[in-house]
């Protein structure tokens, strides 16, 4: 190959290239028109339809009712019976994404410093006194007090609503699975170090970004129970012969 034609090669290969981003919706239009005719003159969009679904999937009524066929395939969709259930449902799940989406936005939980208080006095080398190696909750199995949690050797944080626990995802609250992840952990396979503070220090820029997750999960975590437990209960419309979920 000639020294031109080379040249000519990697030229092609370094040249920018568009990328085409195509948006495909997953609700489809026959899911929208098998809801829509469930409740003739309301005006519901697939982004209505959409927070519908997230809302139902938060239903203590359909988590409980479905139990055994969520255990074993793909989650079916009902259509409630009214359409003011329809909206209660749809604008439970807009509310509940909003916290869910947007976690690391919302206002930290005011807990209880009983060790680390900081709101009078800085600390002089934050990067140090916000370390997290492992988060745990004070007491002993089992035993365990979940109202506190001892989060370094600084730091213990007291006050935790046990409501909090109440927001479960995949068999643990979400406050446990925050504990669990922010923290410093070495792949036995790779040797691979993931530290929580890191992230914290260099992506975040700030070295409490752990703390204040925490303290944010359980807003977000008490939030969410208050949305879920207001929800209506479920009553679902009769399928006809020839329907069926979406």
């Amino acid at each position: 190959m000639k020294a031109g034609a080379m040249g000519d090669l990697f030229a092609e290969d370094a040249a920018p290239k568009t990328l085409i981003v195509t948006r495909r919706e997953a609700i489809t239009d026959t899911g929208l028109a098998h809801f829509r005719s469930a409740y003739p003159g309301e005006a519901i969009s697939k982004r209505d339809l959409f927070y519908y679904i997230y809302g139902l999937l938060h239903s203590e009524d359909y988590r409980t009712r479905f139990a055994d066929n969520l255990a074993k395939e793909l989650p079916r969709i009902p259509r409630v019976r009214s359409a003011a259930d329809f909206w209660a449902f749809s604008n439970a799940g807009r509310a509940l994404a909003g916290y869910h989406v947007n976690y690391e936005q919302v206002d930290p939980y005011p807990v209880v410093f009983t060790r680390g208080d900081t709101s009078l006095v800085p600390p002089p080398d934050p990067e140090s006194f916000y370390r997290v190696e492992q988060m745990r909750f004070a007491g002993k199995r089992p035993n365990l007090d979940k109202t506190s949690v001892i989060y370094n050797a600084n730091i213990t944080i007291a006050d935790i609503p046990l409501d909090a626990h109440d927001y479960v995802v995949n068999g643990k609250s979400a406050l446990e699975w925050v504990m669990e992840r922010q923290c410093v952990k070495v792949d036995k396979a790779s040797g691979i170090i993931n530290d929580a503070n890191r992230y914290a220090i260099e992506t975040v820029g700030d070295p409490a970004y752990p703390l204040l997750l925490f303290q944010r999960m359980i807003t977000v975590s008490l939030e969410t129970m208050k949305i879920v437990r207001a929800l209506p209960t479920l009553d679902i419309l009769p399928i006809n012969p020839g329907e069926g979920t979406a």
